[in-house]
């Protein structure tokens, strides 16, 4: 392993520890691509937080903002230690699922909430799908298999987000913009219907695409909790135990499927 390979997935296995169980899922030559992705996707999420004055966070947004831009005009990119492994990674045609990723996490520099279920929907898409596409593009997905693979992302991302309620609960946030169980069972309910509707296509997505599918890997556990037990996402009651989470884990990485 590479000096630089070894920091970037050094610094995930720290930060993002399910992911980096899910790229080290993948074959070894694929992993450095998928790494570099999800160091910046740590970065811009922590900025929102990095700083309890919200125009400090979202100037360090506005760096992977003006990166997005240098990346998609082909021009030198801005100095940080991540900044060549995305480039090596990420086609610069999909430089703009970055700057959509970075303008959806501006939203968390404030307190604001949702302004209704399409805000939340378009966020989630931002930061779950599009993340998942950039992910898959990195390891050069065709185009055909966007929708499938942007409808895995989109389970991916709320189901991560409803796990992480009660903590942006504590920092002051507003996560949803109707709270009530039901309307947490609505969207549960609709992100387990795009994970089956997506695997009807899971059997044409080509095998040196599917790892990147792997981050997907907790969704569907979480999900169904989520959708019976819509009470618990408030509790913190989502997480899947730690042998859940191994068996999980080892049956995703024998047959490939998530």
């Amino acid at each position: 392993m590479s000096q630089d390979l070894a920091r970037l997935a050094s610094v995930i296995e720290r930060g993002d520890p399910e992911r980096f169980l899910a790229v080290m899922a993948a074959p070894p030559d694929l992993r450095a691509r998928l790494f570099a992705i999800y160091a910046v996707n740590l970065e811009i999420a922590r900025a929102p937080y990095a700083s309890p004055e919200p125009l400090v966070a979202q100037m360090r947004l506005q760096f992977w903002a003006d990166l997005s831009d240098a990346l998609q005009a082909g021009r030198a990119l801005p100095a940080h230690e991540w900044a060549a492994p995305l480039a090596a990674s990420l086609p610069a045609r999909d430089a703009g699922l970055l700057s959509d990723l970075v303008a959806a996490r501006m939203r968390d520099t404030t307190n604001d909430g949702f302004a209704d279920e399409a805000a939340f929907s378009a966020y989630i898409e931002a930061t779950g799908a599009g993340l998942l596409w950039m992910a898959a593009r990195s390891l050069r997905a065709q185009d055909m298999f966007e929708p499938a693979i942007r409808a895995i992302g989109w389970a991916m991302g709320l189901a991560n987000y409803l796990r992480a309620i009660p903590a942006l609960e504590e920092k002051g946030h507003a996560p949803l913009h109707d709270g009530r169980p039901s309307t947490v069972a609505h969207f549960a309910r609709m992100a387990l219907g795009k994970l089956r509707a997506a695997r009807i296509e899971r059997g044409m997505i080509p095998a040196h695409v599917t790892p990147a599918l792997y981050a997907a890997w907790l969704a569907e556990p979480i999900l169904k909790k989520a959708a019976a037990h819509p009470a618990l996402v408030a509790q913190g009651g989502l997480e899947p135990s730690e042998a859940g989470k191994r068996l999980r884990l080892a049956y995703v990485s024998l047959t490939g499927r998530w």
